[in-house]
């Protein structure tokens, strides 16, 4: 069995045919049968605007359904589908089916009765993150190397590492750049599932956890009107479904034009709405986007409702939710070179690190999240990693071994 949702001047009704092998003329009868229409009064087409015409001489414009014989397949409905239904005359509107009721909370429901509802739409007012506290440092590297290396001609992305307060409230300590293609309309992450183990190591001695993703849009962007575009919406809600992080936050870097005429390097932060996470999850975005698609509008794979309308086009807006941000001076420094970006890290520079930072404690010339992620490279993912990050969370005294060996890599240039 197949269910069609046809649509007439009566508002939005249910048939039940037999399946795709339908013919147009075995539909019309069905029509008659269930919604007490005449298959002579019925004129039928999957074109939307049959319902502004005024006159059969009108109805007689749309040809696409007037073929007795044509199979409900060749027209591309499937379960589900809208058709739409003009109709000369009055009738009476049959009630709803009748029901049985389960219990004394509600009644039962067919599979059919489960896949007409629709999904709803709607914004969400309250994140689940109260707020997003930046490390100055750590946000300062990132906005300076898109800035003033990048020049904002092309995207670059992050995870953001930190903690989560029973309050909700978010702290990055540093960010994690991915293997990544940055371009000028979209960012691609070419992920390294063994690079990315090292991270999570090092967050775990540091007491710290994956808490969100950054990135920045490009200068050709701050022209168009929207905060997010489609591709960018499919990005982070991809990301966000991955985790199970309630208070998971998106961040966009972008420059802005000030009222002298000159850009401003801008942060916001969102949260994706529940629903648009949901609706990831379960396969409702359409991940195909063409240049001719509107950016500021994310596509279905079938309708929802977004207030009283069916759509296969949702605002970009409806999926965000606004979180404050605020700054703070995190634990660790952020004078080491970050990881894939244009040049390469090598030891020479391991051993610039620590020796400009000569006069400090062990511990704290180390304490450098990009510092860690290159050492770690050459040591045990699984009991070195993090116990050396714990020294740096406790700042502590480091094991002589852990000592002996990075010095070691560091004078070997």
């Amino acid at each position: 069995m197949m269910m069609l949702r046809v649509r007439s001047r009566d508002g939005l009704e249910r048939v039940t045919v037999d399946g795709s092998h339908t013919t147009v003329s075995q539909l019309k009868t069905q029509i008659q049968d269930q919604l007490q229409i005449p298959i002579h009064n019925q004129t039928l087409s999957a074109d939307r605007n049959l319902l502004l015409a005024k006159s059969p001489e009108e109805f007689l414009g749309f040809t696409d359904m007037t073929d007795p014989n044509l199979p409900i397949s060749s027209l591309n409905l499937s379960h589900g589908s809208i058709l739409y239904l003009a109709y000369e005359g009055e009738r009476t509107i049959r009630g709803g089916p009748a029901v049985t009721p389960a219990g004394s909370f509600g009644r039962k429901m067919t599979v059919d009765d489960l896949i007409a509802r629709q999904m709803r739409v709607s914004r969400q007012e309250k994140s689940h993150c109260d707020s997003v506290s930046f490390d100055r440092d750590c946000a300062n590297a990132f906005q300076h190397y898109v800035n003033e290396s990048l020049a904002f001609a092309v995207k670059r992305g992050g995870f953001m590492y930190g903690s989560v307060s029973e309050g909700g409230e978010v702290e990055v300590n540093f960010v994690y750049e991915p293997p990544q293609q940055g371009m000028e309309d979209n960012l691609i992450l070419m992920r390294d599932a063994e690079e990315e183990k090292r991270v999570d190591a090092i967050a775990l001695g540091l007491g710290m956890r994956r808490v969100g993703f950054i990135f920045s849009q490009t200068v050709t962007q701050d022209k168009k009107e929207y905060t997010l575009s489609n591709v960018e919406v499919l990005l982070a809600a991809q990301l966000h479904a991955e985790t199970e992080l309630k208070e998971w936050v998106t961040a966009v870097v972008k420059l802005e034009i000030n009222e002298d005429g000159g850009a401003d390097v801008h942060f916001e932060a969102f949260q994706m709405s529940d629903m648009c996470v949901r609706l990831f999850r379960e396969g409702w975005f359409e991940t195909e986007i063409g240049p001719q698609d509107d950016p500021k509008l994310s596509k279905m794979k079938k309708d929802v409702v977004v207030g009283v309308k069916d759509l296969k086009e949702v605002d970009n807006d409806f999926f965000l939710v606004v979180v404050k941000i605020l700054d703070h001076q995190g634990p660790l420094s952020c004078t080491f070179p970050i990881e894939n970006r244009n040049v390469e890290t090598t030891m020479r520079a391991l051993k610039t690190h620590m020796d400009r930072a000569r006069s400090l404690p062990f511990v704290k010339r180390i304490s450098d999240f990009h510092l860690l992620l290159f050492v770690a490279r050459f040591l045990d993912v699984g009991s070195d990693v993090p116990a050396l990050a714990e020294c740096v969370r406790l700042q502590s005294n480091v094991p002589e071994g852990y000592e002996l060996l990075i010095d070691s890599m560091a004078n070997t240039c």
